[in-house]
Order: C-alpha cells, then structure tokens, then sequence
C-alpha cells in the first residue's frame, strides 16, 4: 500500500526484480518545499520487516551474538564474515514470535521474555525494512540446542557467547561493523544492563 502525501505522485512504476525479494523503480512527481515540482527517480528493495535481538546475562555479564557470512559486505571487497545480533524477516509473524523463533533456531536459546526497545528503518533511503529490535535476559539454562541457523535457508551460523565488555570493546575497535548489534549493544550499555 502507498501512503497519500499531496507533494508526492507516482508516474511510473516497474518491477526490476522479483526472485529473493521485491525491487521496484520509481519514477516520482515531487513538490519540493519551495513549491517547485521535479521529476526523480528511485529505486526501492522490499524483502520485509525483520527483528533482532541482544539476549544478555545478567550474572556472567555476556552477550549472545552469531557470526556469519555476508554476500553484500563480501562484494564490497571486506572481509564478510559480521558479527551480529540474531535477527531475522517476520514472515507471518509477529515481531515477538518472530525473534524467539530466530533465537530458538539462530542461537539454540529459548528466550522468555523478549523487551522491544525500538523499531527503527535501517536504510530508508532505498530499503523499506523496518527491524523491530529487543533485548532479553537468558541464562545457561536456556539452552534447548547448539543453535547455528537453518540448513535449508543457506544458514551456517556460528554462536559466540561474548563477555559484554568484550563486545562493548568490539564496537568500539571495529571487529563489530553491523549497525543493528552496534545500536543494540549500546542500548544495553546505556539501560546498564551490560
């Protein structure tokens, strides 16, 4: 669904690809705040919304996070193996069913209580995901499987459990280069719960 806004007009639309998800091109009529109209063009990518999460341990003071292989970072000539939050699309879900799933099936680790502290769009200049993202306690009874993502989705995760003031050293050194773990770890950082 397209939302309504008077300074906006859609002239053409064209699907550009339609395979692991939804590319479209736009060409827009746009009123600029002086009034002027202009033609632009741009590109949208819809693959959905997602979610993401940070569980931590509150007693051993540690983080859950996953490494894995990233196609994007790979062509950009970086080294591509990212150390992220678990995160994943909502598909039919709920932000909340969808992210204990992806923590069942990504970390191995039933979560129980799942906290959402934002839900931000990532790269709203050309993507149209939003990602709602939580942070949880767990503890190592939570444990219900070695986690490592889904075989048949291509997924080949490792999971690191990490001391958080390792990972609040990763952020700050580099080795953690992902935007939703970077504003995840810092929020916990900031509520103090790491």
């Amino acid at each position: 669904m397209t939302p309504k806004d008077d300074r906006v007009r859609i002239l053409k639309e064209e699907i550009l690809s339609d395979d692991w998800a939804l590319l479209k091109k736009y060409t827009i009529d746009y009123r600029r705040s002086d009034g002027r109209h202009e033609t632009q063009i741009r590109q949208v990518y819809d693959r959905g919304h997602g979610a993401a999460i940070l569980p931590y341990d509150p007693v051993n003071r540690r983080v859950l996070l996953v490494r894995q292989f990233r196609m994007p970072v790979w062509v950009t000539g970086e080294p591509a193996m990212l150390i992220e939050a678990c995160a994943g699309l909502l598909d039919e879900h709920d932000p909340e069913t969808a992210i204990r799933k992806e923590a069942e099936e990504e970390l191995g680790y039933r979560i129980a209580r799942p906290r959402l502290v934002f839900s931000p769009f990532m790269t709203p200049g050309s993507v149209t995901e939003r990602l709602f993202c939580f942070l949880a306690e767990y503890s190592p009874a939570d444990r219900i499987s070695h986690g490592g993502g889904s075989e048949h989705e291509g997924e080949d995760i490792e999971v690191l459990e990490i001391d958080a003031q390792e990972a609040l050293a990763m952020v700050a050194d580099g080795r953690i280069r992902d935007g939703k773990t970077i504003l995840l770890i810092q929020q916990a950082r900031l509520e103090g719960v790491i």
